[in-house]
């Protein structure tokens, strides 16, 4: 590998909050700011396609792993996993970097909802929003996991001691479901398994208290005036397909929304050949 090549990969940074909190991060490439957000039990690996692909194209791309989430902090408590503490570990992130102009500010699922409260929080520092399949209401999810998510888990062990062996036998098995399940196959590609599996191991079983605690914003999203871009994968099992296109009435200002009819709940990894390019084409008309 050359020193040019060398010099294009991703920096990994690891930083600590000034509430102590350790945040772990990446960056490449230089130019207007573009921030990533994963979802629920991901990690910063999330944009592994796309970020290259925006460094190249002239843009900073940043990428963190949200509280509990990856090499970031992991408080032991189960009570300090909240939408609330995972929003302002990750506005503090925002705010060590230091960005001094507005930013994009690309968000998946859990990461939608918390660019979505970014954007209402501080709209001056936004330039425009890319949502994918994004969480931004509790009715979204089915109402098994609703129930699940009624009051909080306290007594996680049995999670903690889960062995890697078993999230990918689930991941697996849920990827052979979706590809006999339907007429046209959809398979998630087996790196992305591979760290699908190794990001649920990693993350600290808080986490699955975060949902519970979504605030109730709906009424507050037609004051999001930035340019957005909304793409989702039509056959999502985590949150309703109907609701991505309710968000796009909502909003005022979408630019460009795109479903993909043979995909779930995560386009930008089963099929980042075709993501990429809304998400390209996007920032170039802005």
């Amino acid at each position: 590998m050359s020193f040019e090549k060398i010099l294009d990969q991703p920096i990994t940074k690891k930083e600590i909050l000034q509430n102590e909190q350790v945040v772990s991060y990446v960056q490449q490439g230089e130019g207007s700011p573009v921030i990533l957000t994963h979802g629920l039990a991901a990690s910063l690996h999330d944009w592994d396609d796309l970020l290259p692909e925006l460094a190249e194209s002239g843009y900073a791309g940043y990428a963190l792993d949200l509280l509990g989430h990856g090499e970031s902090c992991k408080p032991a408590s189960p009570h300090d996993y909240t939408f609330a503490s995972v929003f302002e570990h990750f506005a503090a992130w925002i705010d060590l970097l230091q960005i001094n102009e507005p930013m994009t500010l690309i968000g998946h699922s859990l990461g939608g909802g918390l660019v979505l409260q970014y954007a209402l929080r501080y709209p001056n520092r936004v330039r425009a929003l890319a949502l994918v399949n994004p969480f931004y209401d509790l009715r979204q999810l089915p109402p098994f996991l609703r129930f699940a998510f009624r009051r909080q888990l306290v007594n996680t062990a049995l999670i903690d001691r889960t062995p890697y062996r078993l999230f990918r036998l689930v991941v697996d098995v849920t990827n052979f479901n979706f590809h006999i399940g339907q007429h046209e196959p959809h398979s998630l590609p087996e790196h992305i398994r591979y760290q699908t599996a190794l990001d649920y191991k990693r993350a600290s079983s808080g986490i699955y208290n975060i949902p519970r605690s979504l605030p109730d914003f709906v009424d507050d999203l037609p004051r999001i005036n930035q340019p957005a871009l909304l793409l989702w994968g039509k056959r999502d099992q985590t949150l309703a397909s109907d609701s991505f296109p309710r968000i796009a009435h909502l909003l005022p200002n979408i630019i460009s929304s795109h479903v993909f009819p043979i995909c779930g709940h995560v386009p930008h990894q089963c099929h980042a050949d075709e993501f990429n390019p809304h998400v390209m084409g996007f920032l170039k008309n802005l």
